[in-house]
């Protein structure tokens, strides 16, 4: 069985790709110049936040998800960041191949919310490789790519961070339900307010002025009552 093993060398945010887009960059080798007619691999990559240092403004960024910090010993657990596959062409030896990572900004997944956290550094991440390798220089053979496949790599905060202002500049993003967004419009076109942003700043100095203490100006929408817990916040 010919033996595989795996590098990351780098990594880029792709700047023409329609959604925000990471661009990892593989070094594929194969065990004593073996011919490879093609890979067909899934990679899976992981966060391991146990691998780097905090300061205390990104600890308590990341309070909602590893809790305090006197827990981390037990919490600060590997968060999945992507899951995608990969064909390889054939090689001889060794190659490298780019790796696309379609990402999300949604605030509700627990990698963009740690990766939202961080001020700088750089982001400790484990890549995991499996699938099938076609393989044979006289002849055509089918091998499996066993899961302890992997590669380390520590991927710079600025590069998520550009991808990041690449489609959302300046922004924040956040998800509602739609009952509350169909809400939120109605309110939007009552007021003839020109954007979402005018929208939501309007539901603030509402609350501030006039609501009671504990109402919630996104349940008031709806008038499904009070709640002293948002629905939601916008990130920065």
């Amino acid at each position: 069985m010919t033996e595989f093993s795996f590098a990351c060398t780098g990594v880029r945010a792709d700047r023409y790709a329609a959604g925000p887009t990471l661009v990892f960059r593989l070094r594929v080798t194969a065990a004593g110049g073996a011919r490879v007619h093609a890979l067909a691999l899934r990679c899976q990559i992981r966060i391991e936040p146990a691998r780097r240092g905090y300061e205390a403004a990104e600890a308590d960024g990341l309070a909602d998800l590893f809790g305090e910090r006197s827990r981390w010993g037990s919490t600060l657990q590997p968060v999945q960041f992507a899951q995608v596959p990969l064909m390889v062409p054939g090689f001889a030896g060794e190659t490298e191949v780019d790796l696309v990572v379609p990402c999300t900004y949604d605030m509700d997944i627990a990698a963009t919310r740690y990766l939202a956290a961080l001020e700088g550094g750089e982001v400790p991440l484990l890549l995991l490789f499996s699938g099938t390798a076609f393989t044979g220089a006289g002849g055509f053979q089918v091998e499996p790519i066993p899961w302890d496949r992997e590669a380390a790599f520590r991927m710079p905060v600025p590069v998520w961070r550009e991808m990041v202002e690449q489609h959302f500049p300046g922004c924040g993003w956040i998800r509602l339900p739609r009952d509350t967004m169909d809400a939120l419009l109605a309110y939007r076109s009552r007021r003839a307010l020109p954007s979402w942003e005018a929208t939501l700043r309007a539901l603030l100095d509402d609350s501030g002025a006039a609501d009671p203490p504990g109402t919630d100006p996104f349940l008031a929408l709806t008038g499904t009552g009070t709640s002293t817990t948002p629905v939601g916040r916008t990130e920065p």
